[in-house]
């Protein structure tokens, strides 16, 4: 079910005012049946892994909390993390490994005809995944007690609003909210309805606009100007940032709505200094996940600067990994970790700059000549997490690097308006992060913002939302992983 589609506003219209009829108890395991309907509305066959990770972790969890037999403790977490990773592993790895190990063998001069088995990818899987491994890994530690509420817990992992695309949240931040009694508020309604309106301009507006240039540029690179190309990757930009942080504010607003509070997935990354402050401001919830979960079990920097370096690496490699079995995001998160290492050399032993804007003009300059680099360095590895393969990306980097020397900005008919859609999309996507990126903020406005002006804004956010909204409903980037 998308959430910008008409049958998502009927749920939430139904679903709404019999969660606000019901007591705390009648609440949960109401909202546990909306979040199995939301989503085996997509496709009622997968609900049963949803219920098998459920199952697992619940069980192993009670387990881990009544045992300090550290054997047998170890030995329930191997079964949590092993079964989790494997079903993830299945259903959407198995076919890249063996069409990778078959294309391994054939250089190597075997003739090789694996079997592929085509598997259908169940929405949300990586997301559910790390949620409920996360859990279990925090109750063999000691830093989360295991519910004994299966009703609780089957929320926590069903959530409807942050199910199929995050945030990952800890279960000490929501299983909390989860169990106590919730009253909402008039101040959650209105920010919770603003984040909703702000997260479908992102979407709908912005992202949704750029789409058809963006896909034009990828499919059909090879006969377009370099310069279009150059373009086409800032139109993927802001496509995946509209795209995915507009699914996160929406999923945010409709939880407040329910009278729970989900974490902050992106605070403005674009408006970055460095690659660093970057992945503390871009999929908030995914990189303290790999922090926590991957980079300090590793060793994090406590081994010395070479262990470091290569610790990030690694994590960001099986972090470009989790987002797709292809080597183009292998690529991706490959690079990532090399930018991240090279930052972290450079810049060993310093003290480093706030994230906060700048306050003086020398100031301002030297964040903006920061800034517009680190853009650039995310925009060059977004070129392959677009790319289908290693190959078009080689292309594509090929041709766009030409525009140095050629200047070629032509436009084919397919293209022509995009030097013009991108300039206003872009514009607005930068002005509303610069809204809340100076003032410090979630939202573009808050009360302290004049009343006609909210108004203004808020009607114009409607009208571009009506005027551009596709009747279907596009999918979100980030179902697909």
């Amino acid at each position: 079910m998308l959430f910008n589609s008409f049958v998502f506003v009927g749920f939430l219209a139904i679903v709404l005012p019999v969660y606000y009829s019901l007591s705390h108890r009648w609440q949960n395991r109401f909202l546990v049946v909306a979040s199995y309907v939301f989503y085996g509305y997509w496709d009622w066959r997968f609900l049963g892994l949803l219920v098998l990770s459920t199952c697992i972790d619940y069980f192993v969890a009670l387990g881990l909390d009544a045992s300090h037999d550290q054997r047998r403790r170890k030995s329930l977490l191997l079964v949590s993390i092993c079964a989790n990773l494997g079903i993830l592993g299945f259903f959407k790895y198995f076919d890249f490994f063996v069409k990778s190990a078959s294309t391994l063998l054939t250089s190597a001069g075997l003739n090789v005809n694996a079997p592929l088995l085509e598997i259908i990818l169940p929405v949300g899987i990586s997301f559910y995944t790390f949620q409920t491994l996360a859990y279990t890994i925090d109750v063999y530690r000691g830093e989360q007690k295991a519910t004994r509420d299966l009703w609780a817990f089957a929320l926590y992992v069903s959530y409807f609003p942050q199910l199929v695309a995050g945030p990952i949240e800890r279960a000490s931040r929501l299983l909390p909210q989860i169990q106590a009694p919730r009253f909402v508020t008039q101040d959650q309604l209105a920010s919770g309805a603003q984040l909703i309106l702000w997260g479908y301009v992102k979407k709908v507006v912005i992202a949704d606009g750029l789409a058809p240039y963006v896909d034009t540029c990828f499919a059909d690179h090879r006969n377009l100007s370099s310069g279009a190309l150059v373009l086409g990757v800032y139109a993927f930009a802001f496509q995946i940032y509209g795209d995915f942080s507009g699914y996160t504010d929406i999923a945010r607003g409709v939880s407040r709505l329910l009278g729970i509070e989900l974490m902050e997935n992106f605070r403005q990354p674009y408006w970055s200094r460095n690659i660093t402050e970057f992945w503390r401001r871009w999929h908030i919830s995914l990189s303290t996940w790999l922090r926590d979960y991957l980079y300090i079990p590793l060793g994090g920097n406590r081994l010395g600067a070479r262990r470091q370096y290569l610790n990030l690496f690694i994590t960001m490699l099986l972090g470009g990994l989790w987002h797709g079995a292809a080597w183009t995001f292998v690529i991706w998160g490959g690079l990532h970790g090399l930018f991240l290492a090279v930052h972290k050399a450079i810049t060993r032993g310093r003290k480093i700059t706030a994230e906060g804007p700048p306050s003086g003009l020398r100031d301002w300059a030297v964040f903006l000549v920061k800034a517009v680099g680190t853009f650039h360095l995310v925009c060059l590895t977004w070129i392959f997490f677009r790319s289908d393969t290693g190959e078009q990306a080689q292309d594509f980097l090929f041709t766009m690097s030409s525009v140095l020397f050629t200047g070629d900005f032509s436009m084919t008919e397919s293209l022509r308006g995009l030097p013009q859609t991108l300039l206003a999309l872009g514009g607005i996507a930068a002005l509303l992060d610069y809204l809340c990126w100076f003032r410090v903020r979630e939202a573009p406005f808050d009360r302290s913002t004049p009343a006609w002006v909210r108004t203004c804004g808020y009607a114009v956010a409607l009208l571009l939302i009506a005027y551009m909204r596709e009747p279907s409903g596009e999918t979100f980037i980030y179902f697909q992983f």
